[in-house]
């Protein structure tokens, strides 16, 4: 099984930026596909990025483009979501999540806020 748990959320303003951080546990980490996704009050929760177990290019939703980049480090066992240019829109609660090779999400951390002000 596969333990997450996110870091790095916090208050920006506009146009800053932050990164956040998963921590995993468990075994074999390198062989799950890594995901970052975000809820936003009243919204469905949504995909923001993820890198496939693979080491392959990484996926990035549409409104994300240009500005997040996510990335791991399987010697560390985490995985990392630089986020950049920062709007308002961004603010939800960022979650970590893990797929074993191309599976379902079925690991997911608590989450970590995320406010962006204006």
């Amino acid at each position: 099984q596969v333990q997450l748990v996110e870091s790095g959320g916090g208050l920006v303003q506009a146009g800053g930026s932050l990164r956040l951080s998963c921590a995993a546990s468990g075994r074999t980490f390198s062989t799950y596909t890594m995901g970052w996704f975000r809820q936003a009050p009243e919204k469905e929760r949504e995909f923001v990025a993820a890198l496939p177990w693979t080491g392959k290019t990484a996926n990035y939703a549409d409104d994300v483009t240009d500005r997040f980049t996510i990335s791991r480090d399987n010697t560390k066992n985490a995985v990392y979501l630089q986020m950049n240019s920062l709007k308002p829109e961004d603010t939800a609660v960022y979650y970590c999540a893990a797929a074993f090779l191309n599976g379902p999400y079925t690991f997911w951390g608590q989450g970590t806020q995320v406010t962006v002000s204006s």
